[in-house]
């Protein structure tokens, strides 16, 4: 298991655009992959980010499946995502409540666009092209943020909607 510190928001790395992928696959992608997944599953994750691991290439993981941290949250498939490219499918939002491994004991409500499609590569080059709406398509918004070096905080438009998990979740917002 490679477990991986994972950078925290102020980290210069976390504020670049990531680069492409190339070549797919490889057995540096291979590793990076695996790091990805102990990491994220270790500390209960929903997705984790390349950069967030320190490593600057276009490449998340996401999964969502009887998680501790979003204990209500629909299932999300396990997904290895390189070098996604994000589509809105039509123009309606929804804020919720976000949180974010680079940024312990904090959440937000994020704005986010409620139906996508996604696409991109598998780990192995196989192409993916879904589309998707809901804790899914939230999910995929917030992870490929990160590889263009945006935190969720930079999309919340009210900060009175930003703060610490334990004191939001105990007033119940």
């Amino acid at each position: 298991m490679a477990v991986v510190e994972v950078l925290r928001m102020g980290h210069p790395l976390l504020q670049q655009v990531a680069t492409p992928v190339d070549p797919i696959p490889s057995r540096k992608l291979d590793q990076l992959v695996t790091d990805l997944w102990d990491t994220m599953q270790a500390l209960d994750g929903a997705g984790l980010a390349a950069p967030q691991i320190g490593v600057s290439l276009r490449v998340v993981v996401f999964e969502v499946a009887d998680n501790p941290r979003y204990p209500d949250a629909e299932t999300v498939p396990p997904t290895v995502l390189v070098n996604p490219l994000i589509e809105p499918l039509g123009e309606a939002m929804e804020a919720d409540w976000e949180a974010c491994l680079s940024i312990p004991g904090m959440c937000g409500r994020v704005p986010r666009f409620r139906h996508i499609r996604y696409r991109g590569y598998s780990a192995n080059g196989q192409p993916i092209d879904r589309k998707v709406s809901g804790f899914h398509a939230r999910v995929v918004q917030h992870e490929c943020d990160h590889l263009d070096g945006l935190l969720y905080p930079q999309r919340i438009p009210e900060l009175r909607d930003f703060g610490f998990s334990e004191e939001i979740d105990a007033v119940g917002t």
